[in-house]
């Protein structure tokens, strides 16, 4: 695992991977709790699209950690891979460039995913 910033590719370290991982678990497991709400009380089968919310909430938390990038940080152009709060900027406009492209990345590949399993519970014969 890097523990330096790369531009475009890495800009937090463990600290801030295991928030994001928090985050993910939070996420599944308020949409668990959610689609098991929602099967248990009839709801129709439409309000399985609330699902989105907390299933994008993983879905953003789930692929930061995994790609070790913060989606924030990126546009905000900062890195972390000090204590959580400890905070550093990017000097250089190309490295700044290349992480705005890839928190774009991961906000498109998070809301694709959220989308994808809300679907699939829409769909799903539940």
């Amino acid at each position: 695992m890097s523990q330096e910033y790369i531009p475009g590719s890495c800009n937090i370290g463990k600290g801030e991977i295991r928030r994001r991982q928090v985050v993910a678990f939070a996420g599944a497991a308020i949409s668990a709790a959610s689609l098991i709400g929602l099967l248990s009380s009839d709801a129709t089968r439409s309000a399985r699209f609330s699902l989105f919310i907390p299933l994008f909430v993983f879905s953003i938390g789930f692929i930061q950690s995994r790609k070790k990038f913060c989606l924030a940080y990126g546009f905000l152009g900062t890195f972390n891979f000090g204590g959580l709060g400890q905070i550093s900027r990017v000097s250089d406009p190309v490295a700044k460039k290349a992480d705005r492209k890839t928190a774009l990345t991961i906000l498109a590949q998070s809301t694709l995913l959220a989308l994808g399993l809300t679907l699939a519970t829409f769909v799903l014969p539940l």
